[in-house]
């Protein structure tokens, strides 16, 4: 019974021995992942410090003074070719920027006006030649009286012109009686012109003002649909 009970004490600790061998080790807290302990991180951290303490500046020859985005020098064969090239390109030679050049001299292109040019203008003109040109200008003026208008030729039929400096009352003034089938025939009757002063010499051609036989003044103005006689009157008085 005894040598039964250390048997299987035995067996069980070959088991567990087994078992642990077999199962995968706890990684260590401490351990960045990828890298050493974070001890082994800063003592890297600290080393790489007394390196780039430990390294001088460069020497000022090795760097350079050009500006941002120039080019670096060219040897006097390649700038000789560079030159050549770009007198070929333009016609001339090329002129290094720099603020001490002298500003470029201006070409007045033919027939741009000079009158902005004092000294251009003082050799050409004079103050007493201004004077005489406005005078010979003042005596040629001429005013022109408005006449009256003409008559019209042909079938002698109504003219608007003449009607509307003839009446004196405004737009909208109602002159003469109309009725109330007026209104209802305006709208329609009035498409049928290509203008207002077509509709004004038909109305007029058929008896108006006193009388209005298709319904184009329905207010008894004495103007026909849309048509208004300020514009001729105004023309005459201005």
């Amino acid at each position: 019974m005894i040598k039964n009970t250390r048997a299987t004490t035995v067996f069980s600790v070959l088991a567990l021995g087994v078992m642990a061998a077999c199962s995968p080790q706890v990684p260590d807290s401490g351990a960045g992942v990828g890298f050493g302990t974070y001890a082994e991180y800063q003592a890297q951290q600290a080393q790489r410090t007394q390196q780039l303490q430990g390294q001088s500046l460069p020497p000022p020859a090795s760097v350079s003074s050009a500006p941002l985005g120039s080019t670096m020098p060219l040897d006097p064969d390649e700038q000789l070719a560079a030159d050549t090239a770009a007198a070929l390109n333009s016609g001339r030679a090329p002129i290094e920027a720099s603020p001490s050049n002298p500003a470029p001299v201006a070409v007045n292109a033919a027939g741009i006006s000079q009158e902005n040019d004092f000294e251009e203008v003082s050799e050409l003109r004079t103050i007493e030649g201004d004077a005489a040109a406005i005078a010979r200008n003042r005596a040629q003026y001429v005013v022109i009286q408005p006449t009256e208008l003409p008559r019209r030729a042909g079938d002698g039929g109504p003219n608007i012109v003449e009607y509307a400096l003839r009446t004196t009352n405004p737009k909208g003034v109602s002159l003469y009686r109309r009725s109330s089938i007026s209104f209802q025939n305006q709208v329609r009757n009035c498409a049928e012109y290509a203008s207002a002063d077509q509709a004004q010499i038909d109305f007029l051609a058929r008896g108006g003002p006193q009388r209005d036989r298709r319904g184009l003044d329905p207010d008894g103005d004495g103007f026909a649909c849309d048509w208004d006689p300020r514009p001729f009157r105004s023309a005459v008085q201005n």
